[in-house]
């Protein structure tokens, strides 16, 4: 059996909406339209609509993707939060950059994103550590991300060391775990269109701000 009769939504996209993207949107500030559309994607009821694909490359180049959940998007950038001993983080900090891909289908948007990636500072990182649930904090430390488990039970028992270790006490913010951001170099935004004929407007960084350019589909 084929792929495409296997998914029977494959049809929907070639329907598109019936507004696109307009002329004005070219002179917008970048995140300030982000949040126009995360804010119209949380409006939906998608799901998640801070899930977004991650994808880096280690120094070899050799490419890899998950998807996070952005925390942060601000003039500075887009932050989302990690163990520094994950493989995201490895290859992060041996080839500094990577893309991410937000999709909202039920408006057909899409969002790319790529640029230089820094650690945020320890501070920033304690201030979101400190807002999780106390299960995730305890998570935190218990995981060992992206290394070899051996069997469930063994983390179910780090799990149950690390609830001993801090149960009369604050959890704290492991040394080992943190924010990245994502400096922005280019935005895109896609807006599905019907035939096919979608809008793609690239904002990409200049000294004094953004340039931008509309793409073929």
């Amino acid at each position: 059996m084929s792929i495409t009769s296997s998914i029977k939504a494959v049809g929907t996209l070639s329907q598109g909406v019936a507004e696109g993207i307009p002329d004005a949107t070219e002179d917008a500030d970048p995140i300030d339209l982000f949040h126009q559309w995360f804010e119209a994607a949380t409006e939906s009821d998608i799901l998640l609509p801070e899930s977004v694909a991650l994808a880096t490359a280690d120094a070899e180049g050799r490419p890899s993707v998950r998807m996070v959940l952005m925390k942060n998007v601000d003039k500075h950038g887009f932050v989302f939060f990690t163990n520094y001993s994950s493989r995201k983080a490895t290859e992060l900090e041996a080839n500094p950059h990577a893309a991410l891909c937000f999709h909202w289908a039920v408006q057909e948007r899409q969002v790319r994103v790529t640029g230089a990636v820094t650690r945020i500072s320890q501070k920033e990182s304690d201030a979101y550590f400190q807002s999780r649930g106390r299960g995730s904090r305890v998570g935190a430390w218990a995981s060992k991300q992206s290394q070899p488990l051996l069997a469930r039970s063994r983390l179910e028992q780090r799990t149950l060391e690390a609830r001993d270790r801090f149960a009369n006490t604050d959890v704290p913010l492991p040394p080992f775990w943190g924010g990245y951001r994502i400096d922005p170099e280019t935005i895109e935004f896609w807006q599905g269109r019907a035939d096919r004929l979608h809008d793609r407007l690239v904002f990409s960084r200049v000294t004094d701000g953004w340039a931008t350019k509309r793409l073929y589909p």
